[in-house]
């Protein structure tokens, strides 16, 4: 027996509102590799006291707890070492994460 119209148009609106909300459970909070290394270079500058030193990211940092980025601190003498954000929460697009500097140059 052939469906009406009806009834496939339903399954229709029905699978695009699934699809819809499955691409929306799957995406992730990320934070750019730019915005990553400015707020890196500006908690580390506040620590230490120091002008805001030069830090690089090769990529973005995914929003997911426990994941991690390395980075790299180039200080004003040339000497580079690896800093290494790790995330330890996400609230919707908020994502929480420490900060660790190497202790020697890389």
């Amino acid at each position: 027996m052939p469906k009406s119209s009806t009834s496939l148009a339903s399954w229709s609106l029905a699978a695009a509102a699934a699809a819809a909300l499955l691409v929306g459970c799957s995406s992730e909070a990320k934070l750019s590799k730019d915005e990553v290394a400015n707020t890196m270079a500006e908690k580390l500058a506040a620590q230490t006291g120091q002008p805001k030193p030069d830090i690089t990211c090769p990529e973005d940092l995914v929003g997911k707890v426990g994941a991690s980025l390395r980075c790299t601190l180039t200080g004003s003498d040339g000497v580079s070492l690896g800093v290494t954000a790790k995330v330890t929460s996400v609230d919707g697009d908020t994502v929480d994460y420490d900060i660790k500097v190497d202790e020697k140059p890389s």
